[in-house]
């Protein structure tokens, strides 16, 4: 009987870790993948919910442009999100440059 104690222990362990653990590490773990690929000219969302541009990066620091003029410094883990560069468009009041290397501007 005392065996299947512990069976059932070990099987409620792998159920939190299978469920919880596993999960948060591929969320961290994405979002870490998602910062170090981050450069100036992305288009990102905040942790604040801001929309903004990257203008640089120094070291743990990141330097938006929340409208034109005005920048805001963050720490790299309050980038919530990129913004990929194709759900940019007409629609959303963006406009494409022609120039690749250019930002998108809203």
């Amino acid at each position: 009987m005392n065996s299947g104690f512990f069976v059932l222990i070990l099987l409620v362990l792998f159920m939190i870790w299978l469920f919880l653990v596993r999960p948060q590490r591929r969320r961290r773990l994405a979002q870490e993948a998602m910062i170090d690929k981050l450069r100036p000219g992305d288009e990102v969302i905040t942790a604040g919910g801001f929309f903004a541009s990257v203008v640089r990066i120094v070291d743990d620091e990141v330097t938006v442009e929340l409208s034109p003029g005005v920048e805001a410094r963050l720490a790299k883990r309050a980038i919530a999100a990129v913004i990929p560069y194709e759900e940019l468009g007409e629609d959303e009041g963006a406009t494409v440059s022609e120039d690749p290397s250019e930002p998108a501007r809203r």
